[in-house]
C-alpha cells in the first residue's frame, strides 16, 4: 500500500550559468522505461512512480492537485493507461486550502494495481466531492476526522462493491446523515464509458451547485476569496513562465 502527496508546484527546469556568466535553462523533464510517457510536470511523474512502486493488488491513496485531473498531453495519457492497467475506483475533492496555501485545490485519487489485462480494469469511478459549498482554513477552521465520516460511510472499506449512491438527478432532500441526497447528494458513480468519453478523459468532475454563485450570503470571508484569487493568479503566472522558458533563454528571469 502506498499513501502520499507528491511535492506541488509545476517548476521543474535548471537554471545554467556559462563560463562568460550566460544564463540558460534546461527542462527538467523525467524520462523512464517504466513510465507512460515523458513530461515535466512533477505531479504527473509522481503518480506514474506511484504506479511503479505497486505489486499486484496493492492499493494506492495519492494526493493530487486538480491540474493532474484535467491537464491535456501526457496528463491525458497518464489517466489513460492508468483507468486501463488499474482499478481507479475513487476520487475525493478536498476543500479548497488545504494543503499548502489557500487557493490550492487538491484531491486523493485510489486506485488498486492490477494484472495485466486487454480489457480496462476500471469499470466504475466513485467520486465524494467535499469542494463544493464548503470551506475551510488552515488555522481557525480547520478539517477535522469527523468532517470525514459521511465519505468514510460512502466509502464503504468493508465491501466497497456494495457501494450506494446518495446522488439522483431528483429533488434533494435531508438525508439520515451530516450530508444530503437527491440532487443534491456529495456522492455518486461513473462508469468508465462515461470517463472516457469525456473532452481529455478529464476527472475534473463536479455537478454541485455553487450557492455561493447564487446568494451572497453564502460567499465564503473575504480573506479567502482573496487567497483563492491569488493562487489562481500565481498558477496562471507560473504557467507563463514555462511557456515563456520553452521559448528559449532569458525570455523570462526568475522574481
Amino acid at each position: 500500500m502506498v499513501l502520499t502527496n507528491p511535492p506541488f508546484g509545476k517548476k521543474s527546469s535548471t537554471t545554467i550559468v556559462g563560463e562568460e556568466g550566460k544564463v540558460s535553462k534546461e527542462r527538467a523533464s523525467v524520462e523512464r522505461g517504466d513510465f507512460w510517457t515523458t513530461t515535466s510536470n512533477k505531479q504527473l511523474n509522481f503518480v506514474q512512480h506511484v504506479k511503479t512502486l505497486l505489486k499486484q493488488n496493492g492499493r494506492a491513496a495519492v494526493v493530487v492537485p486538480d491540474n493532474v485531473l484535467f491537464e491535456g498531453g501526457a496528463g491525458e495519457t497518464i489517466r489513460r493507461k492508468l483507468l486501463q492497467e488499474c482499478d481507479v475506483h475513487t476520487l475525493l475533492r478536498l476543500p479548497t486550502g488545504l494543503f499548502y496555501a489557500q487557493g490550492v485545490k487538491a484531491n486523493v485519487l485510489f486506485f488498486d494495481e492490477k494484472p495485466a489485462s486487454e480489457k480496462p480494469w476500471t469499470k466504475k469511478l466513485w467520486i465524494y466531492d467535499l469542494r463544493t459549498n464548503i470551506h475551510f482554513t488552515l488555522k481557525t477552521d480547520h478539517l477535522k476526522r469527523e468532517d470525514l465520516d459521511e465519505f468514510v460511510m460512502c466509502y464503504n472499506p468493508e465491501n466497497r462493491h456494495q457501494r450506494k449512491a446518495i446522488w439522483s438527478a431528483e429533488s434533494a432532500h435531508p438525508s439520515t446523515g451530516s450530508g444530503r441526497t437527491g440532487s443534491e447528494g456529495r456522492w455518486r458513480v461513473y462508469d468508465y464509458e462515461e470517463l472516457v468519453a469525456r473532452d481529455k478523459l478529464s476527472l475534473d468532475i463536479f455537478w454541485l451547485r455553487d450557492e455561493s454563485l447564487s446568494d451572497s450570503d453564502n460567499l465564503p470571508a473575504p480573506d479567502v476569496i482573496a487567497a483563492e484569487i491569488v493562487a489562481d493568479l500565481e498558477a496562471a503566472l507560473e504557467q507563463f513562465r514555462e511557456i515563456a522558458t520553452d521559448l528559449g533563454p532569458g525570455v523570462v528571469e526568475e522574481s
